[in-house]
């Protein structure tokens, strides 16, 4: 969209209450895929991501299992060693399976509170943290906000790096149908109280 940028491969994910599409742009076109997953990260493709989860389909929520020799009594001495393996590095592939690991294994609440409060902790397991991903001249790629909006209700939530209290927008109380741009001011300062 400028000359000044080169072209970076668009990836979005679109959702309702119910399902998601993920749709990307690039060299050869539009591509849309069903997301059930609902877990959208930057490149690879969306499809090369699905297929990467198949080399972590051994990870488990639950306590592994001595599967290496029946002739060695080896015992699980930390709880969470059925996710060993589970990458961990700032990459977009890593970064997809762990929102991907940590989504389908989280636990919801009946209150839009807890739920809210779960999704930013799973995001929270795939941020990233200033200094930890240098792209260059002592600038670093870090997560600058999160945001969930709960659709029915019209509510945008959303955290910034600088400040993790989670506020709510309430969209339905604007004019959708108005003619001018809304902004809200950011809360960005983290104010402690002692």
């Amino acid at each position: 969209f400028n000359e000044k940028y080169e072209l970076s491969p668009l990836h979005w994910i679109i959702s309702d209450e119910d399902e998601s599409i993920t749709v990307e742009c690039v060299r050869d076109g539009m591509k849309i895929y069903d997301n059930s997953l609902g877990v959208l990260t930057n490149n690879p493709t969306f499809d090369m991501q699905m297929y990467n989860l198949n080399n972590y389909m051994k990870l488990s929520a639950k306590q592994p299992a001595n599967t290496f020799s029946n002739d060695l009594k080896l015992i699980h001495y930390s709880y969470g060693m059925g996710a060993l393996g589970l990458p961990g590095d700032w990459s977009s592939q890593s970064r997809f399976v762990r929102a991907a690991f940590v989504k389908l294994n989280s636990k919801t609440g009946d209150r839009e509170e807890e739920n809210v409060n779960q999704f930013f902790h799973i995001l929270g397991s795939v941020c990233q943290y200033k200094g930890c991903n240098d792209v260059d001249n002592g600038k670093y790629e870090y997560t600058m906000y999160t945001s969930c909006c709960n659709a029915s209700r019209g509510i945008y939530y959303y955290t910034t790096y600088d400040n993790k209290t989670v506020y709510g927008i309430d969209v339905f109380r604007e004019d959708l149908d108005g003619d001018k741009i809304i902004c809200y001011e950011l809360c960005r300062d983290l104010k402690l109280e002692i």
